[in-house]
């Protein structure tokens, strides 16, 4: 796969971390792998926990270049000086976060494997459309997105589009050339040695 192809790498955070060493290990992985995205994604609804946590990341990532964006809370994109938000209710919500946040944020929706959503997303305005899982889950409905979807959306769409979701190396390597990203957390968070999970991971990228 020639370089400018390559699909790039969006990081997921873990649903709960421990603020004194995750950021540290965070900012391991953006040293040693290049990531276009950050995004928060955090289980808390706790809003202070919230944004400390997030203001802990955002300053690691923003040192690196790297563009932050958070799970679902659009209210706190501006407050907290984050890139954007990333969307988990597929074309709901991209105009009103289009209309709130202006022309200039990053907008993303996650799609679940229906591709009328996605293309909804859009038409509606968002900067990248997420499909998922493309590998097997126990999570959601079980459904998965397949090659197919990636294939033709791929093909006939502009929009970016991101695979997430139960990804293996062999996953990887099969929908390299029809992804313009991987989104990849919970497959190396749990690893002893995250920065080398996800080198193995995306190692057919070349």
């Amino acid at each position: 796969m020639a370089s400018e192809d390559r699909p790039q790498i969006n990081l997921i955070t873990p649903p709960a971390f421990e603020i004194e060493t995750f950021p540290d290990q965070l900012a391991a992985v953006l040293d040693a792998v290049e990531i276009a995205c950050l995004r928060v994604s955090l289980a808390t609804r706790d809003e202070m926990d919230l944004i400390r946590a997030t203001d802990a990341l955002r300053e690691q990532a923003h040192a690196r270049d790297v563009a932050v964006v958070i799970e679902s809370h659009l209210l706190l994109v501006e407050r907290l000086g984050l890139d954007g938000v990333h969307l988990t209710d597929g074309a709901k919500s991209v105009r009103k976060a289009r209309k709130d946040l202006g022309a200039d944020a990053i907008i993303g929706a996650f799609c679940g494997a229906t591709r009328h959503e996605g293309m909804s997303a859009g038409e509606a305005g968002a900067d990248y459309v997420a499909f998922g899982p493309v590998g097997a889950s126990g999570l959601g409905t079980g459904q998965q997105a397949d090659f197919d979807l990636f294939a033709w959306w791929s093909e006939m769409i502009e929009v970016p589009v991101v695979a997430e979701g139960a990804l293996t190396r062999d996953l990887v390597e099969k929908f390299g050339p029809v992804t313009d990203h991987f989104a990849i957390g919970p497959e190396i968070w749990g690893a002893e040695d995250p920065v080398k999970a996800l080198k193995d991971l995306i190692a057919p990228l070349g």
